[in-house]
């Protein structure tokens, strides 16, 4: 199975027998385990980094919400200082290390290359680097907590001045110029990663596996990938300039006038206006980059799960299109209070109100696909299902915010909070969750435990809507976020101080809850039930190898893609599903081209 095999001469296809693996399984631990170029190796190193940094931030959400619930006067569990320091960390950490790195670079990395039927990434070794770049950018940010002055005080958006001033008061020294650091080296790794994906995609397709079979997990990696690779050089370039105002004093955030500390600083012709417009560039398509990869696996578990053809393809695909492309012209409506022209503001808000149709259009080809179908409860599927509530209720929040003149009353208030983090955190979350109970048996070999599953997901689902559907209300009640306490007459409203408890004890309860999937997900690894090759009697051709696939994928023989990615409930067919690689006569309502005739174009 792991013979050397010359590779095929440029311009030619494999045919169904040829033997296309062209290097060898590395047999010392190291390479194999640690420095692998093998993409199943970096998704799984990429997926356990994200867990890890995942009980990190809701440790750190954890700390501030049991402050904020017991505040008083007398008595603070953190002072004001290290209440942003820990708010600062833990959305930090989350954005970056949880949501952009778990959806995309780890099951992304997995399953994109099996599901185009490729032996492994464009460029092995530029994959492994990917990893090893992010995992040292983790390490960095890591580095902070132990610094004297401690993790930043800006905010996970790092605005100047603030973060522009380099000083040893607490949360504006080292630990704000790692922070700066650990982003710019993520963002390398973001680059790479991206430019692995949209060249294999392009490239390494297999014979039949043409652009319109492909599954539209495969197509929103892409188009995340597109989208990472424009922004995140974007940021990177904004990081570079901010470490160059901390630490050789330059002035490219940094005006004249700013008075730190009773002393006027030596700086001017900066604009902190600047980093807002960088940082947001790449801000908002940061959305996407999480949101897009979550919409391709819940796509993938709903065809599967209602036994049903994706309602819609091509749509779908038009829909990844439009987000990827007006999701990069969206940015001011972060930037609505800063004094931008009221004109500049109207033009962004109708574009943010234009990128929302087809979200909504997805949505309801989600519905459709479920219309009729023979749904499986299933614990992927209740969290895909769940995704979809918390998707269209963070969606309508958005609405608000997207209007520059309500948002003028939003924008600093809890109700902010609320919409990002049901629409782009727990929303995410929900469709992660649900890939891992979906793909867990294909990347570990053995089967979670569904009756855990389900538990995990009922008390996941009402744990997060009594978390943040208060915070909307205590947001439209004018409470203004980033606050460490209720000192002002506005903050002492009881009904605040209530909500916040409650909304605390949800907090714990959900935590909690996610102790449930832990220990599913690593007691399974080694003593879950062992695993079929396809389980879940899918389609796509990941599932047309073993669990867990080979060192090649497919034993090094090329699959042959004969079909669609979703050929459920084919009417005359001996079962309710065809997989891509099976050479099973179409109906004749559903022509089929052959696979000489979508052989991938050699790039």
């Amino acid at each position: 199975m792991h013979a050397h095999v010359t590779e095929l001469p440029p311009g030619r296809v494999a045919d169904e027998d040829d033997e296309v693996h062209v290097h060898e399984e590395p047999k010392a631990f190291i390479w194999k385990h640690v420095f692998s170029t093998d993409h199943k190796v970096i998704g799984k190193q990429y997926f356990m980094l994200a867990v890890v940094s995942l009980v990190i931030g809701i440790t750190l959400s954890l700390m501030f919400r049991y402050h904020l619930s017991t505040w008083s006067p007398q008595k603070m569990f953190l002072s004001p200082e290290t209440y942003i320091q820990v708010l600062t960390m833990h959305g930090t950490i989350l954005v970056f290390f949880v949501l952009t790195t778990a959806p995309l670079s780890g099951f992304g990395n997995y399953f994109l290359p099996i599901q185009i039927g490729a032996v492994d990434m464009a460029f092995p070794r530029l994959n492994m680097l990917s990893f090893w770049f992010t995992f040292v950018a983790f390490l960095i940010m890591m580095a902070a907590f132990v610094v004297p002055g401690g993790p930043p005080v800006s905010g996970w958006t790092g605005y100047p001045p603030l973060s522009a001033i380099n000083s040893s008061t607490t949360g504006m020294g080292w630990g704000q110029s790692l922070w700066v650091l650990s982003i710019a080296v993520f963002c390398i790794a973001s680059m790479l990663g991206a430019i692995n994906f949209i060249v294999t995609t392009l490239d390494l397709r297999a014979r039949g596996m043409s652009l319109t079979r492909m599954p539209l997990s495969v197509w929103s990696w892409f188009f995340t990938a597109i989208v990472a690779l424009l922004t995140f050089s974007v940021l990177f370039a904004g990081g570079l300039l901010l470490l160059l105002d901390r630490h050789l004093c330059t002035s490219f955030y940094l005006p004249a006038g700013v008075i730190f500390g009773a002393k006027e600083l030596n700086h001017k012709g900066g604009s902190p206006l600047l980093f807002q417009h960088l940082f947001w560039f790449f801000g908002h398509p940061e959305v996407y980059i999480i949101i897009m990869p979550a919409m391709g696996i819940v796509t993938q578990v709903i065809s599967n799960f209602s036994r049903r053809a994706v309602m819609g393809y091509r749509m779908m695909i038009g829909c990844l299109a439009f987000i990827s492309s007006v999701g990069m012209l969206v940015w001011g409506h972060h930037m609505f209070q800063s004094g931008m022209s009221p004109y500049t503001a109207v033009a962004f808000s109708v574009l943010t109100m234009a990128i929302t149709a087809p979200s909504a259009l997805k949505t309801l080809y989600w519905l459709g696909t479920l219309w009729g179908g023979k749904i499986r409860f299933t614990a992927a599927m209740l969290f895909a299902l769940g995704f979809l509530s918390l998707f269209v209720t963070g969606g309508i929040s958005g609405l608000f915010l997207g209007q520059n003149v309500v948002d003028v009353y939003f924008h600093d208030t809890y109700f902010v909070v609320a919409h990002f983090h049901i629409i782009m955190g727990v929303a995410a979350l929900f469709a992660t969750v649900a890939g891992t109970y979906f793909w867990f048996p294909k990347m570990y070999g053995r089967m979670l435990n569904e009756t855990l599953g389900k538990l995990h997901f009922w008390l996941t689902f009402a744990g997060v809507y009594c978390v943040f559907i208060p915070m909307h209300i205590i947001g439209m009640l004018g409470h203004p976020r980033r606050y460490s306490g209720f000192e002002f007459e506005l903050l002492s409203d009881p009904t605040i101080v209530w909500i916040h408890r409650f909304t605390t004890v949800a907090a714990f309860f959900t935590a909690f809850a996610q102790l449930i999937f832990l220990y599913n997900l690593f007691y399974s690894m080694f003593k879950g039930a062992k695993a079929a090759d396809n389980p879940w009697e899918a389609t796509t051709l990941e599932w047309a190898t073993s669990s867990p696939p080979p060192f090649d994928n497919f034993g090094g023989k090329e699959p042959v893609v004969y079909h669609g990615a979703y050929e459920f409930s084919v009417p005359g067919a001996a079962k309710d599903f065809i997989m891509q690689n099976e050479p099973v006569a179409p109906p004749s309502n559903s022509p089929v081209e052959t696979p000489a005739e979508t052989a991938p174009v050699q790039v």
